[in-house]
């Protein structure tokens, strides 16, 4: 791409940003640790739900330390209402290698960061460009919305491969946080004025049904055992949720072989 060309996509881009940016309170700060529990937090997450839980989990573990030395069950019982509370563990155990290899400090570089549990690609790219603002290619879904309505009109199935080379070109080097803030701000208001353009990615797959799945009795075991101090038998969970007796023995069994509950008392209980 020529320079104008990468300049007039930039301008496009930070006078959306300038008018319209979005106010987070991960955007308000450049400290590593709070950074990162946002970009765990974000995972699947829609925004506004992690806006308040954000604020709430800081207060309870406000450091590396504070969270590592905290159990299992005080992280899932403040993780309530994001969903996905494998997140949470996972949180909690890199909390856990973060203080005794790297003395509590988020690294910087993305092989160390992707050696932490629950760290993909994606989440250590975004860490080493919010948190440490250092220039690295993201591709999400309102980026490749972006990409895709610029440079990739009327063309379907597009790899994330064939967006890459437009995301390196393009990048703001200076200010990679920033960059990437005006770029998800304006794929945000893309969606909502060109419609779903993220379906023509390669990439693209249809949100599987919440309710009445799997995943839905994992979530309603962990709510009940976060609102119970005392442990919850096999039959006080058929007798509060509207699944199947079967299915729920089922996800029992996961959620204790994942780490997440625990038996005491002929019951179960979180962590």
């Amino acid at each position: 791409m020529r320079t104008r060309e990468i300049r007039k996509f930039q301008d496009v881009v930070y006078a959306y940003h300038k008018e319209h940016g979005r106010i987070f309170p991960w955007r308000k700060t450049k400290n590593p640790y709070r950074i990162f529990v946002s970009e765990i937090m974000l995972q699947q997450t829609q925004v506004d739900r992690v806006v308040s839980k954000y604020k709430e989990f800081l207060k309870q573990f406000p450091t590396v330390e504070v969270l590592a030395k905290s159990s299992l069950a005080e992280v899932l019982r403040v993780w309530q209402g994001l969903g996905y509370n494998r997140r949470a563990r996972m949180l909690h155990e890199a909390s856990k290698v973060l203080r005794d290899q790297y003395r509590g400090a988020i690294p910087k570089g993305r092989k160390e960061l992707e050696g932490l549990p629950g760290v993909g690609v994606y989440t250590a790219g975004a860490v080493r460009v919010f948190a440490f603002n250092l220039p690295s290619v993201l591709i999400e879904t309102n980026i490749r919305t972006v990409y895709l309505y610029h440079f990739f009109k009327n063309k379907d199935e597009v790899a994330d491969t064939m967006l890459r080379p437009y995301i390196e070109e393009t990048m703001d080097r200076d200010n990679p946080r920033l960059w990437y803030s005006a770029l998800m701000d304006y794929g945000t208001y893309l969606k909502k004025s060109e419609g779903n353009v993220s379906v023509r990615s390669k990439h693209h797959t249809k949100q599987s049904c919440f309710a009445g799945s799997d995943r839905q009795i994992r979530g309603d075991i962990i709510t009940i055992l976060s609102n119970r101090k005392d442990s919850v038998s096999l039959s006080g969970f058929k007798k509060n949720m509207p699944h199947e007796g079967k299915r729920i023995e089922k996800q029992l069994a996961v959620l204790l072989k994942e780490g997440m509950i625990s038996t005491k008392r002929r019951g179960y209980t979180l962590g």
